[in-house]
Protein backbone atom coordinates (compact mmCIF):
# COMPACT_ATOMS: atom_id res chain seq x y z
CA UNK A 1 0.00 0.00 0.00
CA UNK A 2 1.59 3.48 -0.73
CA UNK A 3 2.10 5.79 2.00
CA UNK A 4 0.14 9.01 2.58
CA UNK A 5 3.11 11.62 1.91
CA UNK A 6 3.25 14.14 5.11
CA UNK A 7 2.97 17.40 4.74
CA UNK A 8 6.76 18.41 3.57
CA UNK A 9 6.70 15.90 1.10
CA UNK A 10 3.37 17.40 -0.76
CA UNK A 11 5.18 21.17 -0.01
CA UNK A 12 8.35 20.04 -2.33
CA UNK A 13 6.10 18.78 -5.10
CA UNK A 14 3.86 21.62 -5.53
CA UNK A 15 7.43 23.96 -5.80
CA UNK A 16 8.90 21.32 -7.80
CA UNK A 17 5.37 21.55 -10.02
CA UNK A 18 5.58 25.49 -9.98
CA UNK A 19 9.30 25.68 -10.99
CA UNK A 20 8.61 23.55 -14.26
CA UNK A 21 5.54 25.27 -15.01
CA UNK A 22 7.14 27.59 -17.96
CA UNK A 23 6.10 28.83 -21.31
CA UNK A 24 7.46 27.78 -24.29
CA UNK A 25 10.49 29.09 -25.57
CA UNK A 26 12.07 29.07 -29.34
CA UNK A 27 15.43 26.87 -29.94
CA UNK A 28 16.19 29.94 -32.12
CA UNK A 29 15.31 33.56 -31.28
CA UNK A 30 13.46 35.53 -34.77
CA UNK A 31 13.92 38.59 -35.04
CA UNK A 32 10.90 41.15 -34.08
CA UNK A 33 9.10 43.74 -35.90
CA UNK A 34 7.13 46.54 -33.83
CA UNK A 35 4.37 48.10 -35.59
CA UNK A 36 2.79 50.34 -33.02
CA UNK A 37 4.67 52.71 -30.29
CA UNK A 38 2.05 53.13 -27.43
CA UNK A 39 1.40 52.60 -24.09
CA UNK A 40 1.38 48.62 -24.24
CA UNK A 41 4.68 48.36 -26.36
CA UNK A 42 6.31 51.21 -23.55
CA UNK A 43 5.44 49.55 -20.51
CA UNK A 44 5.50 45.66 -21.44
CA UNK A 45 6.63 44.74 -24.71
CA UNK A 46 9.95 45.93 -24.51
CA UNK A 47 10.39 45.15 -21.17
CA UNK A 48 9.50 41.14 -21.91
CA UNK A 49 11.80 41.42 -25.20
CA UNK A 50 14.85 43.00 -23.52
CA UNK A 51 14.12 40.56 -20.19
CA UNK A 52 13.68 37.25 -22.70
CA UNK A 53 16.66 38.25 -25.39
CA UNK A 54 14.09 38.70 -28.24
CA UNK A 55 15.86 41.16 -30.67
CA UNK A 56 13.90 44.10 -31.99
CA UNK A 57 15.15 45.24 -35.41
CA UNK A 58 12.72 47.88 -35.66
CA UNK A 59 9.77 49.92 -34.89
CA UNK A 60 7.03 51.89 -36.45
CA UNK A 61 4.21 54.00 -35.61
CA UNK A 62 2.01 56.38 -37.08
CA UNK A 63 3.62 59.13 -34.73
CA UNK A 64 7.02 59.21 -36.65
CA UNK A 65 8.14 61.63 -33.55
CA UNK A 66 6.74 58.82 -30.81
CA UNK A 67 8.65 55.96 -32.54
CA UNK A 68 11.95 57.99 -32.63
CA UNK A 69 11.82 58.74 -29.29
CA UNK A 70 11.31 55.35 -28.47
CA UNK A 71 13.60 53.55 -30.33
CA UNK A 72 16.03 55.93 -28.70
CA UNK A 73 15.28 55.00 -25.30
CA UNK A 74 15.07 51.66 -26.07
CA UNK A 75 18.56 51.11 -28.35
CA UNK A 76 16.34 49.75 -31.89
CA UNK A 77 18.10 50.70 -34.60
CA UNK A 78 15.84 51.69 -37.22
CA UNK A 79 12.58 53.67 -37.15
CA UNK A 80 10.04 52.82 -40.48
CA UNK A 81 7.74 55.35 -41.75
CA UNK A 82 5.29 53.10 -43.40
CA UNK A 83 4.30 48.78 -42.94
CA UNK A 84 5.60 48.93 -46.75
CA UNK A 85 9.16 49.85 -45.64
CA UNK A 86 9.08 47.28 -42.08
CA UNK A 87 7.96 44.55 -44.17
CA UNK A 88 10.75 45.78 -46.99
CA UNK A 89 13.61 45.84 -44.41
CA UNK A 90 12.56 43.02 -42.31
CA UNK A 91 14.30 39.18 -43.04
CA UNK A 92 11.74 36.82 -44.21
CA UNK A 93 11.73 35.10 -40.45
CA UNK A 94 10.69 38.00 -38.82
CA UNK A 95 7.80 38.30 -36.47
CA UNK A 96 5.78 41.42 -36.78
CA UNK A 97 4.42 42.58 -33.44
CA UNK A 98 1.22 44.68 -34.20
CA UNK A 99 0.26 46.59 -31.35
CA UNK A 100 -2.11 49.33 -33.00
CA UNK A 101 -6.25 49.72 -32.24
CA UNK A 102 -7.97 47.33 -33.63
CA UNK A 103 -9.28 49.02 -36.16
CA UNK A 104 -6.46 49.29 -37.75
CA UNK A 105 -4.98 45.31 -37.79
CA UNK A 106 -6.92 44.36 -41.46
CA UNK A 107 -4.70 47.15 -43.22
CA UNK A 108 -2.11 46.23 -41.82
CA UNK A 109 -2.02 42.29 -42.17
CA UNK A 110 -2.83 43.27 -46.00
CA UNK A 111 0.43 44.60 -46.13
CA UNK A 112 2.37 41.66 -44.79
CA UNK A 113 3.99 38.94 -47.06
CA UNK A 114 1.79 35.50 -47.34
CA UNK A 115 3.57 33.14 -44.90
CA UNK A 116 4.20 35.73 -42.19
CA UNK A 117 4.40 35.34 -38.39
CA UNK A 118 2.30 37.72 -36.71
CA UNK A 119 1.45 38.41 -33.10
CA UNK A 120 -1.54 40.73 -32.62
CA UNK A 121 -2.44 42.84 -29.47
CA UNK A 122 -6.01 41.69 -28.55
CA UNK A 123 -8.89 42.56 -29.45
CA UNK A 124 -8.73 40.95 -32.73
CA UNK A 125 -10.49 43.87 -34.23
CA UNK A 126 -14.03 45.76 -32.58
CA UNK A 127 -16.47 43.53 -33.94
CA UNK A 128 -16.94 39.70 -34.66
CA UNK A 129 -17.82 41.13 -38.04
CA UNK A 130 -13.80 42.35 -37.60
CA UNK A 131 -12.94 39.47 -36.19
CA UNK A 132 -14.10 37.42 -39.21
CA UNK A 133 -12.50 39.11 -41.61
CA UNK A 134 -8.92 39.16 -39.90
CA UNK A 135 -9.12 35.50 -39.67
CA UNK A 136 -10.24 34.64 -43.46
CA UNK A 137 -7.11 36.92 -43.74
CA UNK A 138 -4.97 34.89 -41.95
CA UNK A 139 -6.28 31.94 -43.41
CA UNK A 140 -5.86 33.17 -46.82
CA UNK A 141 -2.48 34.50 -46.45
CA UNK A 142 -1.35 31.17 -44.14
CA UNK A 143 -0.20 33.68 -41.74
CA UNK A 144 1.31 32.08 -38.53
CA UNK A 145 -0.39 34.31 -35.99
CA UNK A 146 -1.53 34.66 -32.84
CA UNK A 147 -3.49 37.13 -30.54
CA UNK A 148 -1.37 38.26 -27.46
CA UNK A 149 -3.65 36.90 -24.35
CA UNK A 150 -0.95 37.53 -22.13
CA UNK A 151 -2.63 36.38 -19.21
CA UNK A 152 -2.98 32.39 -20.02
CA UNK A 153 1.13 33.05 -20.07
CA UNK A 154 1.15 34.98 -16.18
CA UNK A 155 3.34 32.95 -14.76
CA UNK A 156 1.15 32.78 -11.75
CA UNK A 157 -1.69 31.43 -13.48
CA UNK A 158 0.68 29.19 -15.30
CA UNK A 159 1.38 27.49 -11.55
CA UNK A 160 -2.35 27.22 -10.79
CA UNK A 161 -2.76 25.28 -15.02
CA UNK A 162 0.24 22.66 -13.45
CA UNK A 163 -1.50 22.38 -9.62
CA UNK A 164 -4.74 21.31 -11.80
CA UNK A 165 -2.87 19.30 -14.30
CA UNK A 166 -1.65 17.33 -11.45
CA UNK A 167 -4.65 16.70 -9.46
CA UNK A 168 -3.70 19.25 -6.74
CA UNK A 169 -7.55 20.91 -7.52
CA UNK A 170 -9.36 18.12 -8.74
CA UNK A 171 -12.87 18.68 -10.65
CA UNK A 172 -13.03 22.92 -10.94
CA UNK A 173 -16.69 23.75 -9.90
CA UNK A 174 -16.24 27.41 -9.39
CA UNK A 175 -14.15 30.04 -11.26
CA UNK A 176 -14.31 34.00 -9.85
CA UNK A 177 -12.78 37.08 -11.73
CA UNK A 178 -12.90 40.23 -9.79
CA UNK A 179 -11.34 43.75 -10.82
CA UNK A 180 -12.23 46.28 -8.58
CA UNK A 181 -9.61 48.89 -9.33
CA UNK A 182 -9.10 52.67 -10.75
CA UNK A 183 -7.80 52.33 -14.30
CA UNK A 184 -6.24 55.01 -15.58
CA UNK A 185 -8.46 55.09 -18.87
CA UNK A 186 -6.61 58.26 -20.47
CA UNK A 187 -3.56 56.56 -21.00
CA UNK A 188 -5.00 54.97 -24.09
CA UNK A 189 -6.56 58.08 -26.37
CA UNK A 190 -8.06 56.32 -29.29
CA UNK A 191 -10.44 54.59 -25.89
CA UNK A 192 -11.88 58.32 -25.91
CA UNK A 193 -14.01 57.71 -28.52
CA UNK A 194 -14.20 53.48 -28.66
CA UNK A 195 -18.07 52.28 -29.31
CA UNK A 196 -16.67 49.53 -26.81
CA UNK A 197 -14.62 49.53 -24.19
CA UNK A 198 -14.27 47.50 -20.00
CA UNK A 199 -15.32 43.76 -22.09
CA UNK A 200 -13.46 44.15 -25.38
CA UNK A 201 -10.12 46.27 -24.09
CA UNK A 202 -10.28 44.51 -20.60
CA UNK A 203 -12.53 41.66 -19.66
CA UNK A 204 -11.84 40.48 -22.72
CA UNK A 205 -8.75 38.50 -21.07
CA UNK A 206 -10.70 36.81 -18.74
CA UNK A 207 -13.03 35.45 -20.57
CA UNK A 208 -9.83 34.06 -22.39
CA UNK A 209 -8.45 32.72 -19.57
CA UNK A 210 -12.06 31.00 -18.38
CA UNK A 211 -11.89 29.48 -21.98
CA UNK A 212 -8.30 27.96 -21.61
CA UNK A 213 -9.59 25.93 -18.03
CA UNK A 214 -12.93 25.53 -19.18
CA UNK A 215 -13.87 25.50 -22.93
CA UNK A 216 -16.74 27.44 -24.30
CA UNK A 217 -19.57 28.17 -22.43
CA UNK A 218 -23.08 27.01 -23.25
CA UNK A 219 -24.40 30.77 -23.12
CA UNK A 220 -23.38 33.64 -21.34
CA UNK A 221 -25.47 36.82 -19.73
CA UNK A 222 -23.88 39.95 -18.94
CA UNK A 223 -24.63 44.05 -18.16
CA UNK A 224 -22.26 46.38 -19.09
CA UNK A 225 -22.43 50.03 -17.72
CA UNK A 226 -20.90 53.64 -17.68
CA UNK A 227 -19.80 55.09 -15.00
CA UNK A 228 -21.33 58.30 -13.99
CA UNK A 229 -17.80 59.95 -13.33
CA UNK A 230 -16.74 58.91 -17.16
CA UNK A 231 -20.15 59.65 -19.12
CA UNK A 232 -17.98 60.47 -22.25
CA UNK A 233 -16.08 56.63 -21.86
CA UNK A 234 -18.48 53.73 -23.37
CA UNK A 235 -19.16 51.11 -20.81
CA UNK A 236 -16.19 50.32 -17.87
CA UNK A 237 -18.08 48.17 -15.30
CA UNK A 238 -19.23 44.88 -16.45
CA UNK A 239 -20.68 41.43 -14.27
CA UNK A 240 -20.91 38.39 -16.50
CA UNK A 241 -21.86 35.05 -15.96
CA UNK A 242 -21.55 32.18 -18.06
CA UNK A 243 -23.35 28.83 -18.08
CA UNK A 244 -21.32 25.79 -18.05
CA UNK A 245 -24.05 23.30 -16.27
CA UNK A 246 -25.64 22.83 -13.28
CA UNK A 247 -22.69 22.06 -11.06
CA UNK A 248 -20.24 25.11 -12.43
CA UNK A 249 -19.93 28.90 -11.24
CA UNK A 250 -18.23 30.63 -13.40
CA UNK A 251 -18.64 34.60 -12.43
CA UNK A 252 -16.26 38.03 -14.10
CA UNK A 253 -16.89 41.26 -12.15
CA UNK A 254 -15.08 44.53 -13.19
CA UNK A 255 -15.32 48.01 -11.60
CA UNK A 256 -13.12 50.52 -12.92
CA UNK A 257 -14.19 53.55 -11.15
CA UNK A 258 -13.20 52.35 -7.93
CA UNK A 259 -10.92 55.54 -6.90
CA UNK A 260 -11.40 55.61 -3.13
CA UNK A 261 -7.50 54.17 -2.02
CA UNK A 262 -5.77 51.06 -2.12
CA UNK A 263 -7.51 49.52 0.52
CA UNK A 264 -10.43 47.29 -1.07
CA UNK A 265 -8.87 47.63 -4.53
CA UNK A 266 -8.68 43.87 -5.53
CA UNK A 267 -7.97 42.10 -8.65
CA UNK A 268 -7.64 38.07 -8.62
CA UNK A 269 -8.83 35.10 -10.25
CA UNK A 270 -10.26 31.94 -7.74
CA UNK A 271 -10.78 28.56 -8.43
CA UNK A 272 -12.28 25.89 -6.82
CA UNK A 273 -11.87 22.34 -7.15
CA UNK A 274 -13.27 19.13 -5.50
CA UNK A 275 -9.96 18.71 -4.01
CA UNK A 276 -8.49 22.37 -3.52
CA UNK A 277 -8.31 25.70 -4.35
CA UNK A 278 -6.33 28.55 -5.58
CA UNK A 279 -6.28 32.12 -6.25
CA UNK A 280 -4.22 34.52 -8.18
CA UNK A 281 -3.49 38.39 -7.87
CA UNK A 282 -3.28 40.45 -11.14
CA UNK A 283 -0.82 42.56 -9.75
CA UNK A 284 -0.35 44.89 -12.68
CA UNK A 285 -4.27 46.04 -12.72
CA UNK A 286 -3.69 47.34 -8.73
CA UNK A 287 -1.62 50.21 -9.67
CA UNK A 288 -1.25 49.93 -13.49
CA UNK A 289 1.20 50.65 -15.03
CA UNK A 290 3.84 50.03 -12.24
CA UNK A 291 1.63 47.54 -10.59
CA UNK A 292 2.21 45.09 -7.65
CA UNK A 293 3.49 41.22 -7.64
CA UNK A 294 1.49 38.94 -8.93
CA UNK A 295 0.86 36.25 -6.18
CA UNK A 296 -0.67 32.48 -6.31
CA UNK A 297 -1.99 31.65 -3.23
CA UNK A 298 -3.53 27.55 -2.55
CA UNK A 299 -5.55 26.02 -0.27
CA UNK A 300 -6.36 22.19 0.64
CA UNK A 301 -10.32 20.81 0.47
CA UNK A 302 -11.82 20.76 3.75
CA UNK A 303 -9.17 22.42 5.58
CA UNK A 304 -10.15 23.46 9.35
CA UNK A 305 -8.29 26.49 9.44
CA UNK A 306 -8.33 29.29 7.33
CA UNK A 307 -4.73 29.57 6.23
CA UNK A 308 -3.84 29.50 2.78
CA UNK A 309 -0.35 28.54 1.34
CA UNK A 310 1.50 31.49 -0.35
CA UNK A 311 3.36 30.12 -3.49
CA UNK A 312 6.08 31.49 -5.25
CA UNK A 313 5.90 32.61 -8.64
CA UNK A 314 8.94 33.65 -10.85
CA UNK A 315 7.76 36.86 -13.15
CA UNK A 316 4.53 38.71 -13.26
CA UNK A 317 1.82 39.26 -16.19
CA UNK A 318 4.23 42.38 -16.81
CA UNK A 319 6.39 41.67 -18.11
CA UNK A 320 6.81 37.61 -18.24
CA UNK A 321 3.20 36.90 -19.96
CA UNK A 322 4.59 38.61 -22.79
CA UNK A 323 7.61 36.77 -23.07
CA UNK A 324 5.14 33.76 -23.15
CA UNK A 325 3.03 34.86 -26.03
CA UNK A 326 6.21 36.02 -28.26
CA UNK A 327 8.04 32.83 -26.88
CA UNK A 328 5.38 30.55 -27.51
CA UNK A 329 4.95 32.12 -31.01
CA UNK A 330 8.32 31.45 -31.83
CA UNK A 331 8.27 28.47 -30.62
CA UNK A 332 5.49 26.90 -32.90
CA UNK A 333 6.54 29.02 -35.64
CA UNK A 334 9.95 27.02 -35.95
CA UNK A 335 8.06 23.77 -35.05
CA UNK A 336 9.68 22.88 -31.73
CA UNK A 337 5.98 23.10 -30.22
CA UNK A 338 2.80 21.41 -31.95
CA UNK A 339 0.34 23.63 -30.09
CA UNK A 340 -0.35 27.44 -30.18
CA UNK A 341 -2.90 28.39 -27.50
CA UNK A 342 -3.41 31.77 -28.84
CA UNK A 343 -3.57 30.82 -32.37
CA UNK A 344 -5.62 33.29 -34.16
CA UNK A 345 -8.31 30.35 -34.90
CA UNK A 346 -8.78 30.30 -30.87
CA UNK A 347 -8.80 34.09 -30.56
CA UNK A 348 -11.94 34.23 -32.64
CA UNK A 349 -13.70 32.14 -30.35
CA UNK A 350 -12.97 34.36 -27.79
CA UNK A 351 -14.40 36.89 -29.73
CA UNK A 352 -17.59 35.22 -30.59
CA UNK A 353 -17.98 35.09 -26.92
CA UNK A 354 -17.00 38.35 -26.47
CA UNK A 355 -20.08 39.36 -29.20
CA UNK A 356 -22.49 37.34 -27.29
CA UNK A 357 -21.73 39.32 -23.77
CA UNK A 358 -22.54 42.65 -25.82
CA UNK A 359 -25.81 41.01 -27.15
CA UNK A 360 -26.84 39.53 -23.83
CA UNK A 361 -25.77 43.34 -22.43
CA UNK A 362 -28.12 45.05 -25.01
CA UNK A 363 -30.75 43.08 -25.28
CA UNK A 364 -31.89 44.00 -20.64
CA UNK A 365 -33.70 40.38 -20.61
CA UNK A 366 -36.82 40.34 -19.44
CA UNK A 367 -38.16 43.09 -16.93
CA UNK A 368 -40.02 42.77 -13.68
CA UNK A 369 -42.95 43.55 -12.36
CA UNK A 370 -43.58 43.81 -8.99
CA UNK A 371 -46.93 45.17 -8.58
CA UNK A 372 -49.54 43.12 -6.67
Amino acid sequence: MDSIPSAEESDATLLALIAQAQAPRPKCVRPIMIIGAGGIVRDAHLPAYKKAGFPVIGLLDKSWERAEELASKQGIGRTLRTTADAVAYAPTDTVFDIAVPASQLISILAQLRDGSTVLMQKPMGETIEEARAIRDLCRSKSLIAAVNFSLRYAPNNLAAKALAADGFLGDIHDMEIQTRTSTPWHLWTFLATAPRLEILYHSIHYFDLIRSWLGNPRSAYARTVKHPLTPNLAATRTTAILDYGDSKRVLVTANHGHNFGPAHQDSFVQWEGLSGAARITMGVNLDYPIGRPDTLEYAKLGKTTSDWTRLPVSGNNFPDGFIGTMGALQAFAEGSTSSLPSHFEDAFQTMALVEALYRSSEARHESISFAE
